[in-house]
């Protein structure tokens, strides 16, 4: 696996490179601590500014998976997560934790290995009839063959691959057919992560939807309203490209959806496009996290 970490003005350099790594399809993870910028912006201060960069920040029909943890504890498991669909899925993942998340700390209890999940990374050995880009009927991911195999020597680099051999190739078709199909695999990760669940009532007035450090602030708003008899429930995404397979089913059970998020509404534009849904951007760009009683306050405004 390759593995390389930074912030937003580190990503913006690698760009290149990470496309690199979609074109030859190899299993890579990008942790992106997000600050405030742009530029060098507020580089000690918490931000999620970078969700369209993750998702579409390269040049070319370039698709990644896009995870986010939601808690200092949430960290250590979807890094696990990243690891693991970036093997069964041949691809980039993008990792977007944020300076909130960082600098937080919460009590962890250190799993026993037994526990965690498996990662089953399948390396291509049989030369016979190989093909390194042939596909599995599954995932769509191209065998992994080991550099230096004997008889898997193939190809790489950035310039298109024709289908199957990995040859060189400009043909106006085969690249079409390329760019649908390297969508189409990052499109069927969804198939491999779980649905989205709801804190509260699956149908109500409000529902509050979230992601990456956000959770805690929305959590606790929702509880208190919550307590109070309100119907208003939560949800947190941490699969954010692509989206959990039952997300659109889970907005429409609710006449308002409020999206809380350190940017002027990143996630609450995906949304609206995918889902059709006319969801409220409540943005806070000010490199500080969100307080439980602004939430309250933006959800009591829609009840």
């Amino acid at each position: 696996i390759g593995l390389t970490g930074t912030s937003g003005p580190g990503i913006a350099l690698k760009q290149e490179a990470i496309g690199l790594a979609v074109m030859t399809e190899l299993p890579l993870v990008i942790i992106n601590v997000q600050r405030g910028g742009p530029s060098t912006g507020l580089p000690t201060k918490t931000e999620q500014a970078d969700l369209f960069q993750a998702v579409w920040g390269r040049n070319g029909e370039c698709p990644a998976i896009v995870v986010a943890p939601s808690t200092p504890a949430d960290c250590f498991h979807m890094a696990i997560e990243a690891v693991r669909l970036a093997f069964k899925y041949m691809t980039p993942v993008f990792y977007l934790s944020d300076g909130y998340l960082a600098n937080g700390a919460e009590p962890w209890r250190i799993p026993d290995i037994s526990e965690l999940p498996k990662i089953e990374i399948k390396f291509t050995t049989d030369p016979e009839n190989f093909m390194p880009y042939g596909r599995d009927e599954e995932t769509l991911a191209r065998p992994y063959a080991i550099p230096g195999t004997p008889g898997l020597e193939h190809r790489i680099g950035g310039i298109e691959k024709q289908h199957l051999t990995g040859n060189v190739n400009y043909d106006p078709e085969n690249h079409h057919f390329m760019v649908k199909l390297r969508q189409e695999k990052v499109d069927r990760a969804a198939n491999d992560i779980p649905p989205i669940e709801i804190f509260g009532e699956p149908v109500g007035k409000v529902l509050v939807l979230g992601w990456g450090s956000t959770y805690g602030s929305i959590t606790t708003a929702v509880e208190r309203l919550q307590r109070e008899g309100k119907a208003v429930s939560s949800a947190h995404l941490r699969h954010l490209n692509p989206f959990p397979k039952n997300l659109g089913e889970v907005l429409r059970g609710f006449e308002t959806v409020i999206i809380p998020e350190m940017n002027l509404g990143q996630l609450c534009t995906m949304i609206r496009a995918k889902y059709l849904v006319d969801a409220i951007a409540f943005s806070k760009v000010k490199g500080r996290p969100f307080q439980i009683r602004e939430i309250v306050q933006k959800v009591e405004e829609y009840l």
